[in-house]
Order: structure tokens, then C-alpha cells, then sequence
């Protein structure tokens, strides 16, 4: 007999197309049967060994994180309730052009520092990897939730380049291109970058394009933080459109919004270039998280010529008072490129993480609060938080518009990402909340998004994009990573105040057809593993 039998579920099954109810068969860990209204059939029903009553609750695809920071969460807490309790089985990792692997012995160490803010140090964990190819082995032991791997293209070019601030030599670009061909055939399903991050902002768009070429000849796509999310906005999503389109490379816009107060209701005008670009046959996607404030660490804000050099060089700029007013007259009148060209203001910068437990004080204020209660300006208070904390503090950070996440969740590219940072005292709620949030606020209360069509946006499209021919679709014969949620009560439980409370309505999670989430509860289970490029 098979292992389970879900009756009389509702199945949305990931398509967009009109839900069903059915009863559907696991064994194996795949989905072997489904027998549509099987109940008003009067038809022979399917056995198995356990029979799950469904009654009331939808059945759809486990949900895809198109953009997750759990490159080292993964490997720290087996529980990653975070992810687990939302009913997503995949993650899509390596992001924002850093991350852990390649590296060797210099680079590691100068991307764990880079990045504490991000995933912490990492001195719980045996980082004993070098390669791509290695690292995703250690995630096969056994994880929480599946994961797939982008290359990181900061981490590449400061394993070959460095953290200096120019061209890379043509010996250096062979070497980053080797690298990031070894990363695909060792699993890894495209390229990401940060280009307001050091040091993979200092590559010009000519590099960037060699490295696409690489990328689309193993059928990869290229995952970008471009360069600006605020001043210049449009003009970085357009070098982004045209940089894939000259290397024939699949694009995946990185948490695709429009921020600041210079993009006020500008949405209409992001579409409307990715939909004249899609028109001509480009192959564009795009992720966002379901909410206005985004999540950084407070050194990405400094201009990129601070990070020139690495973690060491910035401490010790922020040191100097003359070079730290050139910081600051940077950070508070030109605007930074770390900060998007924006000037920075600081009642909107929330500090939401420390690693120094000497500043624990300053989660849940605003630089601007902080600074106050100190008697001094806001550049002193976060002049010496990145000190003292080692480059390590997190912030939120207050700059986005209801309207443009409204108008993007929309678009025939989107997906569903939660950027989610799991570091800090007071993470950003995304972290724990953004898919039940798409549910419960977007799907239910607002009917921004019908149901079957944000499953779609958060199940099959992202699996299309990674091209998994076996999974994000409730369909015969695809993996049993699969999701039953109460369509009337799935929300999330995580806020600003408590961003850490798990979901409600979400009872059972299922990864490789093994129950995660049982009754509302997380099992011991651990059947995630890394999930490879599929060969083209």
C-alpha cells in the first residue's frame, strides 16, 4: 500500500488554474495518484497505511523562497521553524552576490565578517568547505527544508580580485569565469550579485556580462541587487534588462521594488519597461516580500569607496574623523550608493540587531532615538554602533510604498521572496511571515491576488524559473513537497513588535512526502536537501 492518502482535500495546484477536490496519493515521496472528486464519484477511494482528512483545507505546492538568507540558519538550527512553519519547502540561497562558497582561507573569513549582520559569524559551525560543490554536500546531510545555491559573484571576485575598487585584469576574469562555471557544475542553479555591496559593486558592466554569458550557457539565470533601489531606480533595473539581453541570460529581479520617496507610485513605470522587454522575449522574473520596510545591515548604507579593501579598511576609515566626515557628508547630503543615492535619514534607519550584547539597548530605536537619548548627532550614534559592533548591527529600514508592493504583486513576472534575515534581537517579520501574509492579508483580506493565482506566484513560477521539471506543481508523478493551509485563518503571527511568532492555519508541511509540520507542530524530521541545477 502507499504511505499516505490526503482526502477531500481542496487542491490548488500551482498553475493558476481553478482549484479541484480531490484525494491524493504519496508514496515514495511523490505524489502517484489523484482522483478528482473522488467522494461525489461514488468511485473505489485509495488506500494507504495513513489517511489524512482534509476537510477544509487547501492542498497546494510547499512554497519556493525565490530570496532567503539562511545560507548558514540552515545549517545552525535543524528546527528553521521560520521557514518550515510557513509551509515553504525550498530556498533559494547564495544571495545578494555573497555568501560562503568558493572561498578559501582569506576570502572566508572576510565574508564571514562581511556578512555577520546577515547570518552571524558563523563560529557555532565547521565551515570545512571550500567549493560549491562541497558546501551543498553538508546541506545533504539533512536540513529543515530544501535549498537551492546562486553563486555569489562578490564572494567570486574577492576570491580573484579582491576587495579592491577596480577593473579586474583579463587573467582575473578568466578566473572569475572558471569560478562560476565550476559553481554550476557542481549544482548551483545561477548567479547572484549585490552591487551596493563590496566588493562585487566595483564590477563594471562588461564583467558582469562575461560572467551572464557563463551563466546562460549552463541554462542558469542571473539574480541581481542592482545598483540602486531608490535615485536611479529605473535606470538600474534598465542596465540590469540590457546587461542579460546582450549575454542571452534568464533574469531574476532580487526583491523588485521601488523605495524612497523619489518613487513614490513609480510601480507603473517598472512594469511597464519589463513588460516592453518581456514583449521582445526576454525571459524576466522578479521577486518581493509583502511589506514596506526593508532589512540591511547599517555598513551596506556607506558609500562603496568606505568598503574599498574589506572588513579592516572600513573600521579603520571610521576611525580617522577626517575620512569619517567624508563618510558622513556622503551618507547626509550627496547620498550614498550604499544608500541608493538617497540621502540618508536617520529616523528611518531601525536598529533590529546587535552582535555585541553591550548594545542590546539600542533594538527597536531609530538611529535618530538612539542619538537623541545620547545627546549626540545621528552620524556619532551610528559612527560608533559600526564600531563597537564590529559592522555587525541590522537594521530596518522605513523607505517603502504600499502602493508600488501592491502594484508589483501583480505582474505576470512575479514571484514570492521573503529576503528574510533571521539574525538579531528584532528580526524583520518577513523572515517568519511573508507567505502566510500573502495569504491571509493579500489573498483573503484585500483580494489583491486571487488564490490560485498567488499559489501560482509562489509554487510553480518560481519552480519554472529554477527549471525543477518535478516540483512547485500538485500533478502526478512531482516530488511530495507539498502545503495544507485554512484558507480562512492562515496569517501570520509575526510582527514588528514580536517578529518571531509562528504562523497560524498552516496544520501540516510535507517535504519529500515526510510531514515537517504535524498538527500545527514541527517534527524532528529533516528531509530537505540541496536541490541542483538540472543539466540543460
Amino acid at each position: 500500500m502507499e504511505d499516505l492518502v490526503i482526502r477531500d482535500a481542496d487542491v490548488v495546484d500551482g498553475s493558476g488554474a481553478d482549484s479541484y477536490r480531490a484525494d491524493v496519493v504519496l508514496d515514495g515521496g511523490r505524489i502517484v495518484s489523484i482522483v478528482k472528486e473522488a467522494a461525489a464519484a461514488g468511485c473505489q477511494r485509495p488506500g494507504a497505511r495513513r489517511e489524512l482528512d482534509a476537510e477544509g483545507l487547501v492542498l497546494s505546492p510547499g512554497f519556493i523562497d525565490m530570496h532567503a538568507h539562511s545560507d548558514l540558519a540552515l545549517l545552525r538550527d535543524p528546527d528553521h521553524s521560520a521557514k518550515a512553519a510557513q509551509g515553504v519547502t525550498l530556498e533559494v540561497i547564495g544571495q545578494d552576490g555573497l555568501s560562503y562558497a568558493p572561498v578559501d582561507d582569506r576570502t572566508r573569513e572576510q565574508v564571514r565578517r562581511a556578512i555577520t549582520g546577515w547570518n552571524g559569524y558563523g563560529d557555532d559551525i565547521d565551515m570545512d568547505w571550500r567549493t560549491v560543490g562541497e558546501y551543498l554536500d553538508r546541506l545533504d546531510g539533512g536540513i529543515a527544508v530544501n535549498a537551492a545555491y546562486l553563486v555569489p559573484q562578490g564572494t567570486v571576485r574577492a576570491l580573484a580580485v579582491g576587495w579592491e575598487d577596480r577593473p579586474a585584469t583579463p587573467a582575473e576574469l578568466d578566473r572569475m569565469r572558471q569560478l562560476v562555471a565550476e559553481g554550476l557544475e557542481q549544482g548551483a542553479v545561477g548567479l547572484s550579485s549585490g552591487l551596493t555591496y563590496t566588493p562585487g559593486m566595483y564590477a563594471g558592466d562588461a564583467e558582469l556580462t562575461e560572467l551572464c554569458r557563463v551563466v546562460a550557457g549552463y541554462g542558469g539565470y542571473y539574480c541581481p541587487h542592482h545598483r540602486s533601489y531608490g535615485a536611479g531606480a529605473l535606470e538600474a533595473y534598465a542596465e540590469m534588462v540590457e546587461l542579460t539581453r546582450r549575454a542571452g541570460c534568464a533574469l531574476h529581479l532580487a526583491h523588485a521594488t521601488m523605495n524612497f520617496g523619489v518613487n513614490r507610485g513609480r510601480a507603473p513605470d517598472l512594469l511597464a519597461l519589463l513588460d516592453r522587454a518581456l514583449d521582445s522575449g526576454a525571459d524576466i522574473t522578479l521577486d518581493t516580500y509583502p511589506y514596506t520596510p526593508g532589512c540591511t545591515t547599517l555598513a551596506a548604507l556607506l558609500p562603496s569607496w568606505a568598503g574599498e579593501g574589506g572588513p579592516d579598511r572600513i573600521l579603520a576609515r571610521l576611525g580617522d574623523p577626517a575620512t569619517a566626515e567624508r563618510i558622513r557628508h556622503d551618507l547626509e547630503v550627496t547620498g550614498s550608493d550604499g544608500c541608493h543615492g538617497v540621502p540618508v535619514q536617520w529616523d528611518t534607519i531601525e536598529i533590529a540587531g546587535v552582535t555585541n550584547p553591550g548594545l542590546g539597548d539600542l533594538v527597536g530605536r531609530t538611529v535618530l532615538e538612539a542619538a537623541s537619548e545620547r545627546g549626540e548627532t545621528p552620524w556619532s550614534t551610528a559612527r560608533r554602533l559600526l564600531a563597537e559592533d564590529r559592522l555587525g548591527t541590522t537594521i530596518l529600514q522605513h523607505v517603502g510604498h504600499e502602493e508600488n508592493v501592491r502594484t508589483i504583486m501583480r505582474h505576470r513576472a512575479h514571484t514570492g521572496g521573503s529576503d528574510g534575515i533571521l539574525q538579531g534581537a528584532r528580526p524583520h517579520p518577513r523572515a517568519y511571515g511573508t507567505f502566510p501574509r500573502y495569504l491571509g492579508h493579500y489573498v483573503r483580506e484585500l483580494g489583491v491576488l486571487t488564490l490560485e493565482e498567488c499559489v501560482a506566484h509562489l509554487t510553480g513560477r518560481p519552480a519554472a524559473r529554477l527549471r525543477l521539471p518535478d516540483r512547485g506543481l500538485v500533478r502526478e508523478g512531482h516530488r511530495a513537497d507539498l502545503v495544507l493551509f485554512d484558507p480562512q485563518t492562515v496569517a501570520p503571527g509575526a510582527t514588528f513588535a514580536e517578529p518571531r511568532a509562528l504562523p497560524a492555519g498552516i496544520p501540516y508541511v510535507l517535504v519529500d512526502g515526510r510531514f515537517v509540520v504535524e498538527d500545527g507542530r514541527r517534527t524532528d524530521v529533516l528531509a530537505g536537501r540541496s536541490v541542483r541545477r538540472t543539466p540543460v
